[in-house]
């Protein structure tokens, strides 16, 4: 089969942020797939608790210098990259300080999550899929870590639907145990509408978005799911393995996944 490009969306990856489930296999998987001969690209958010002079990131100005409208609000839109020489990666970050100067990734120093949370969300996955359209490089798979990466399947098939760079790409949706406790702000839904998305396509939206709502919903729009991590929210699981969509359970650490997830993309 010939070489995929496999995106990758991700909302932490080592060494940048400390080690997590997420964090780790974000840093391996990609790698571990890219020795397989697959072409990869990685994006994170650029957190305030990332030490751009420590990990060497650097501001991409080609890309840089648009602005995305967020609930009727203009936030300029920032590209930083960095590289992991050991693995030959570059790292793409998402960065706006109105949504990740904080020097914290999902909640302040007293663990309550952030209100705009939801915000924080839309304006990281829209950010990654125009810096995508910037670099015009048309990604195979996409496949997206944890919650903040749970919209991605919705904007791609919907907002995105018609743009070249993402009418064939398949959606992968990786499932950890990266649950949060404060449900999603009443007006999210709005925020949704005021990019253009249609009232029919986030119906199951509607009333309170908790974890497992929206990562349900992250599962209706993907094309394939894949259980990360052994433990995970037994719900959502149960969701996966009844949606129809293709699925691959829990293989293992990268080392013993890598091939099983390599054959997962191909088959998609």
């Amino acid at each position: 089969m010939g070489t995929k490009k496999i995106l990758y969306i991700t909302q932490e990856i080592t060494p940048y942020l400390p080690d997590s489930p997420i964090a780790t296999t974000c840093r391996y998987l990609p790698q571990a797939i890219q020795e397989k001969g697959q072409e990869i690209r990685t994006f994170m958010p650029k957190f305030g608790n990332i030490n751009e002079r420590r990990n060497q990131l650097h501001e991409v100005i080609r890309l840089s210098g648009m602005n995305l409208i967020i609930n009727d609000t203009d936030h300029p839109l920032i590209i930083k990259v960095a590289s992991i020489q050991a693995a030959r990666m570059q790292i793409y970050f998402i960065d706006n300080d109105d949504y990740f100067k904080r020097k914290h990734t999902i909640a302040d120093d007293n663990n309550v999550e952030f209100e705009d949370n939801d915000e924080r969300s839309i304006f990281y996955i829209r950010g990654v899929l125009e810096t995508i359209k910037k670099l015009r490089w048309i990604p195979d798979i996409i496949d997206c870590h944890g919650w903040m990466t749970a919209l991605t399947g919705l904007y791609i098939k919907t907002v995105y639907a018609d743009d070249p760079c993402f009418k064939n790409s398949k959606i992968v949706y990786s499932l950890y145990k990266d649950d949060f406790k404060q449900p999603f702000n009443p007006s999210f839904i709005d925020k949704l509408k005021f990019d253009g998305i249609k009232d029919k396509s986030i119906t199951d939206l509607k009333g309170t978005v908790d974890y497992e709502t929206l990562s349900n919903f992250a599962i209706k729009y993907a094309d394939g799911v894949i259980q990360s991590e052994e433990s995970i929210n037994k719900n959502v699981l149960d969701q996966a393995n009844k949606s129809g969509k293709k699925f691959l359970s829990y293989q293992g650490d990268v080392d013993a996944s890598v091939d099983a997830i390599n054959d997962f993309y191909e088959n998609l």
